[in-house]
């Protein structure tokens, strides 16, 4: 049996948009398909943590991208999802390695992926309920700023409506 990923990432804001930490500017986003061309640099030895050509070709899973508009050639994060009928599953989610830590210089990427999430399983009929496997350290996060509800082990459910008014 494949070892499950766990979500690690902190959702610091849930919005449609990013927030440079230099400047406070607020840029709008857009969420895209990624394709087996955008993840040419998205590489281990460029910061990425995760396996993200591999990801985008199993089966039944989905591979999107978080840009800037009018700058879809920087990706800012990515998401890896699963439609399992009743809800939409997080497989893996990152952050691009400049948008990590205390000198990151985008904040609300995790959310804005989420948030994408959520509408995809509104969308398709499922009332926005999605899921993930979280980092154990990160549970009173999650409940916190999700309104996620544990539902054993290290599993998440969230319908996140109380955040996007759907």
């Amino acid at each position: 049996m494949a070892k499950q990923k766990q979500l690690g990432v902190w959702i610091d804001k849930l919005t449609n948009s990013i927030v440079n930490t230099i400047s406070g500017d607020n840029l709008p986003t857009d969420v895209l398909e990624v394709t087996p061309n955008d993840l040419k640099l998205v590489t281990k030895n460029r910061g990425w943590n995760f396996n993200w050509k591999g990801e985008l070709k199993k089966e039944g899973v989905i591979v999107y991208k978080l840009v800037i508009l009018g700058n879809e050639n920087i990706i800012q994060g990515l998401i890896s999802l699963e439609d399992r009928n009743d809800h939409v599953f997080v497989n893996i989610i990152e952050n691009a390695p400049f948008n990590i830590g205390k000198n990151k210089v985008y904040e609300g990427v995790p959310g804005n992926l989420l948030a994408y999430e959520c509408r995809l399983s509104w969308d398709n009929g499922n009332l926005g309920l999605v899921s993930f496997v979280s980092k154990s350290k990160l549970v009173d996060h999650y409940e916190k700023s999700l309104g996620a509800i544990h539902v054993g082990g290290l599993k998440w459910s969230s319908s996140l409506n109380q955040h996007f008014n759907l």
